[in-house]
């Protein structure tokens, strides 16, 4: 069956590209994606399968492909919706949607795994399990996507999950691996410092929140520095710092916004515990009123180290002249809310090289001017058929 598979994905290349290129097109933001998942919807039409759409908190698709023989049940999940930035390439097919790109190579994941699930559908009769497909709406922005298709209770039987993240770190032909701690966990705080306001020349008449809310700008920097573990990973970014208003007079109130990144569920309890010690001390000694609102966002993703070893091993082996090699990648300092999945399901997430051919310094995800390799596309698409067939059949 394997041998069919990679034969029909090689023929199916150019479709990949195409319904890449379609997608980049016409991207749509999260929680907005209703056109993109109308399109995948229409894709599996006729197809025999059974489509769920509508899954969680949005426009999520889960499609069911049961084989002609029993056995495990595996999920393969691609994410969908794109970024709010205004896209800087130009290619033939430049988003057309004003402010709105496909920045982060979520297209590519959709493309691959629709023609891959219907090659798999081709096959059904000959897999021994059952194989659902997980078209996620909503990756970028929390609560996302993913934690609640898992609340839905349509992966309650999954065994394992597997994903792929196109990254510009490698050359197309390279898949990257990761075992245990592999994206970081994130968080989201606000704080409004409350105060009073005044005259900019009578600053003894007020009480200026600027002042106090610089205090803890610089306080927090000292969370990483001095009370996280140096052998464990934290960042707290201040994002937003909302003072702004006349040169001349003293604000009553301020608001500033954060991001958190942590590498386990211990260091974000660290840094929650501090940032709360520190806003306390504001308080108290600027005598202001704080209101600190702390958001955990994604967990950290957690590959299972089994089935990680079990990919690598997998892909090392197949010897296809488009999987040239198998590495070892870093842990990554972004978040994705695949993690949720791996809470529930051991699974592994790995990665697909896809820096463009002759680029020596590829523009990153989330960069106006990302782009990727097209030959990706099909690496992708046999790296994770090659995981799911030797799964199921062992």
């Amino acid at each position: 069956m394997i041998d069919q598979l990679v034969k029909m994905l090689e023929e199916r290349e150019d479709e990949m590209i195409v319904i890449r290129r379609y997608l980049h097109e016409h991207p749509e933001l999260s929680f907005e994606e209703k056109k993109t998942a109308a399109y995948i919807a229409d894709f599996y039409k006729g197809k025999g399968v059974d489509v769920s759409q509508e899954v969680g908190n949005g426009h999520g698709i889960v499609v069911t492909i049961k084989g002609g023989r029993p056995g495990k049940t595996v999920g393969l999940r691609a994410d969908f919706d794109a970024l709010p930035i205004k896209e800087e390439l130009d290619i033939p097919f430049k988003s057309k949607n004003e402010g709105v790109m496909h920045a982060c190579g979520h297209d590519a994941h959709t493309a691959y795994l629709l023609v891959l699930a219907d090659c798999l559908i081709e096959l059904k009769e000959k897999i021994q399990g059952t194989i659902k497909i997980i078209h996620q709406h909503a990756e970028e922005v929390p609560p996302g996507g993913a934690k609640s298709i898992i609340q839905s209770g349509i992966m309650d039987d999954v065994d394992a999950i597997f994903g792929v993240h196109v990254l510009p770190v490698a050359p197309a032909g390279t898949v990257g691996i990761h075992s245990g701690y592999s994206f970081n966990g994130r968080a989201y705080f606000k704080l409004e410092l409350q105060a009073s306001g005044g005259h900019g020349s009578s600053p003894h008449k007020a009480n200026d929140p600027i002042v106090a809310g610089a205090y803890f700008v610089t306080a927090v920097q000292t969370i990483v520095s001095r009370r996280v573990d140096p052998l464990q990973t934290g960042v707290v970014t201040i994002g937003s710092f909302d003072g702004k208003g006349s040169f001349n007079v003293i604000k009553d109130s301020i608001e500033i916004e954060g991001d958190i990144r942590y590498s386990d569920d211990q260091t974000k309890e660290v840094i929650e515990k501090e940032l709360h010690r520190i806003v306390n001390g504001i308080e108290a000694l600027f005598g202001v009123k704080c209101g600190l609102e702390f958001v955990p966002d994604y967990p950290p993703l957690f590959n299972d180290p089994e089935l990680t070893i079990f990919v690598a091993d997998t892909l090392k082996d197949v010897n296809d002249k488009d999987i040239t090699s198998v590495e070892e990648f870093p842990k990554m300092a972004p978040s994705d809310d695949f993690a949720y999945y791996l809470e529930k399901i051991p699974g592994c997430y790995f990665y697909i090289g896809c820096t463009p051919k002759g680029t020596e310094n590829p523009y990153f995800n989330h960069h106006p001017k990302f782009d990727i390799d097209e030959d990706a596309l099909l690496v992708a698409a046999k790296s994770v058929g090659y995981v799911v067939c030797n799964y199921l059949n062992n």
